[in-house]
This record gives structure tokens, sequence and C-alpha cells, in this order.
């Protein structure tokens, strides 16, 4: 192999397994895609050591992709459960997972995961550094966090979120602009608290190229992390994530030259109204490349439902430019979420991204909307369930109530709209009254 990432790859002309695999995938031709991990709106999250993977292209032009976050947490260690959901996740056609595990030494979970997920892996490496080193925050060096993400580049994980923007010029910023929830991001808190107690710049923005050396030997992608991404509505479109925004777009750019792939992450909560425009912003300071969104939540008053708050802002970001959106669970603010939490998170996100993918005009975005149509249509149910991104549920609603005749479901029953216009047009007679 005479290149180290996709990205070498494809600026050699060089047309690449995973570049191949993608253009099956998309419908696409693999000359096309190498052209676009060339220039960097594509990224194919592909680590050499993660042999299991099944690669998915990330990208302008590209279906949009789903992200599922688990993990392991001080107060539910519970591994067999996450392999649980991990399963959910790849069985509901999940594109990635991300391993956020905080707690105790994460990496034995995280082996297996790689070793059994076609799905691509992500981490923070941000998170399993206490852990990993066994050391308070305070007692950290620079040169400890690289070692974090060398070892999890080494296991195999495709993609990892380093928040290299928020250095001391953006946390001047985040000061002197008052927010109303300042910092929500885990990793950006903690990274934040270090500066802070420290007195020293951000150690992924100082040694930055030596972080990038690390992810170009294994081909991981980096995902550049929002630090200061809003935590409620009242703060999105403010000084702190454009600041920020500012530095991952030259970030991005020091990464290509490096043939390191690139992501860029965005905003948490965010109003209807100015969606649209953040995702203009975002891709004209970061130069096209892909953008990995996390809702926007779109208000801050549904704990329980934010699966449905994430859903809505995630169909228009994916409408306007993003490409990736991470999942929001019902458990959101709450707690870590269990098994029907993550089935919940799931299957609003695949509507959502299935939504924009229509909204966009993808080709053959609408087939299987097409498909339901002309199963309804027919009156068709076995098709109706094939067809549904969530057969179990589809399946067991129509038959929680029984019905006296197959064709019709519990609502409408003989007064079907679909049944009576289906029975005219065959020239035959409506009854309701009598049976014939």
């Amino acid at each position: 192999m005479n290149y180290h990432t996709q990205m070498e790859a494809a600026k050699k002309g060089i047309i690449t397994p995973q570049m191949k695999t993608v253009a099956e995938k998309e419908n696409l031709s693999a000359e096309h895609i190498r052209e676009l991990v060339a220039c960097g709106t594509v990224a194919i999250p592909s680590n050499i050591n993660h042999k299991a993977l099944s690669a998915e292209g990330i990208g302008d032009g590209l279906k949009t992709k789903i992200n599922v976050n688990l993990g392991i947490s001080g107060d539910c260690a519970d591994y067999t459960l996450e392999m649980e959901k991990v399963k959910m996740a790849i069985d509901f056609g999940a594109e990635a997972i991300m391993d956020l595990s905080n707690y105790g030494k994460t990496n034995t979970f995280r082996r297996q995961l790689i070793d059994c997920s076609p799905a691509m892996i992500g981490t923070v490496p941000m998170y399993d550094a206490i852990g990993y080193l066994e050391k308070d925050l305070l007692e950290i060096t620079a040169k400890d966090f690289l070692k974090v993400i060398r070892a999890h580049a080494e296991e195999g994980v495709d993609f990892m979120t380093i928040h290299a923007g928020i250095n001391k010029r953006a946390v001047e910023c985040l000061k002197r602009d008052k927010r109303r929830m300042n910092i929500v991001s885990r990793g950006g808190s903690l990274l934040f608290a270090w500066m802070e107690m420290t007195g020293n710049e951000n150690p992924f923005y100082e040694y930055y190229d030596e972080v990038l050396e690390i992810l170009r030997e294994y081909d991981v992608t980096i995902s550049l992390g929002d630090a200061l991404r809003p935590g409620c509505i009242d703060d999105s479109s403010d000084a702190g994530p454009i600041s920020e925004l500012i530095e991952l777009g030259a970030l991005t750019k020091r990464a290509w030259e490096k043939d390191v792939q690139v992501m860029v992450e965005g905003p948490g909560h965010m109003a209807l109204n100015e969606i649209a425009a953040n995702m203009t912003m975002q891709k004209r300071l970061c130069h096209g490349a892909p953008f990995y969104v996390l809702g926007p939540i779109v208000t801050d008053i549904a704990p329980g439902y934010d699966h449905i708050t994430s859903a809505i802002g995630g169909a228009i970001a994916a409408t306007y430019g993003a490409n990736f959106l991470c999942y929001v669970t019902p458990a959101e603010h709450l707690r870590l979420p269990d098994l029907d939490d993550v089935k919940e998170g799931i299957v609003a996100s695949k509507i959502a991204a299935h939504a924009a993918d229509i909204a966009r005009g993808l080709p053959g975005a609408r087939d299987i909307d097409n498909a339901m149509g002309e199963a309804r249509h027919n009156l068709d149910w076995e098709k109706m369930f094939s067809l549904a991104i969530d057969r179990e549920k589809a399946e067991r609603y129509y038959n929680s109530t029984p019905v006296s005749e197959r064709h019709t479901c519990s609502m409408c029953g003989k007064m079907c709209a679909v049944r009576t216009t289906n029975l005219i047009l065959e020239g035959k007679k409506v009854n309701f009254c009598t049976e014939k």
C-alpha cells in the first residue's frame, strides 16, 4: 500500500476498496467518490485496524448518515447492556457508533465493539483520559493527552472528536460575551478547566501537528469538536461558537495538508430560523468539510421528548448542508439512555436524515416512499410492514386492535378512504350496512 490515508490515496488518483464500497452504496462512480475525498468534501472514516468495517462516506452529495452514542458511565457500568445497544444500532442501520465511555478501563469494551461492528466507530479521547491515565485532571500533561489519542488509534477507532478549536482566543471571546449556559460540551468543559487551572494553551491546539501525525498513521478522521456549542437556544449564534468555528476552518486546512480527513462538528441548541444560516456559514468557513451536528435541538422545554426536538432540527440542518446527524434520545438531559430510549433516538434520527435526503432531491431517495404509497394504495399490509423503518412497532400497532376485514385498519374500518375509492374505480358498489 503506497498511501497512508484515504485522502492521500485520492490525491494520488488511487481508488481504494473503501471508495468502491461507498460508491456501490451511494450508486455513484468510484472515480466520483475519489474526487470528493481528494478535495475534502467527503470523508470515509476507516482506521486501518478496523477490519470489520463496512465503509461509509460522509459529505455533500451523499446520503445523510446518523451516529449512535453509547458507553459506560460511573453510575451505569453495564457492559452487556451497552453491547445490546450496539446490536440494536447495527440492526437499524446506523452508520456510526460513538463509544463515549468515561468510567474505568474502557479499552476492553471498545476493542470488542471494534471487532464486531461494521459501523464506523468514534470516540472522544478527552473523556477517557482520566480513567486511562489514572491521573486527576490537573496532573495530566499535554503529552499525556496525546498518549490517549494514540491508544484509541491503535485500537481501530475510525474518527475522534478532538476539541482543538477552544484555544485561548476563543476562551477570551467566551468570557467577554456572557452566556446563559456557558460551556455544555463535556470535553470542552474539561479542556477549559485544564487550561484555566494550568494557564496553558489547549494541548490539542498547541500540539495539533503531532495529533495529525498520529491520526495519519492509522487513517483516523479528525472530527473537530465544537466545545463552545450552545446549550440553550438563547446562546445560539453568539460570539463563542463563531470564533471557535473560524479556528476550526484553519485547522481543517492544516489537516488536509497532511492528508488527514476532517469532519467539523456543529451546534447543539438552536432556534429553527437560525439553522439554515448556520449551515451555510459552517460550510463557508470550513471550506466545505463534512458537517456533523448534534440536533440541533430547537426548543429547550421538552425533556423526555428531545428525540423529537432534535429530529426537527436535524431534518432542517441536513436539508441545508449538514451531512451527519448525531442521534438524541428521550433521555437527553435526564439519564443514560436505556434500550427503548436508544431505539426511539435511532428511529427519530433516521426519519430526519431520510426526510432531508428527499428535500435535497437525492437520486433514489423517494423510491422507498413511492413503494410505500403503492403498498398503501393496494392495502398490502405485509408490504407496508416490510418498508417501515420500525417494522415491529408498525405490525404491533396494527394487530393490537383486531379488525373485521383484514384489508382495513381499526381507525376507519370499512369506511377506509382507500378501500372506498378502489372499489368505485373498479366499478363496484360500496356497501356499509349489508354484506354483499
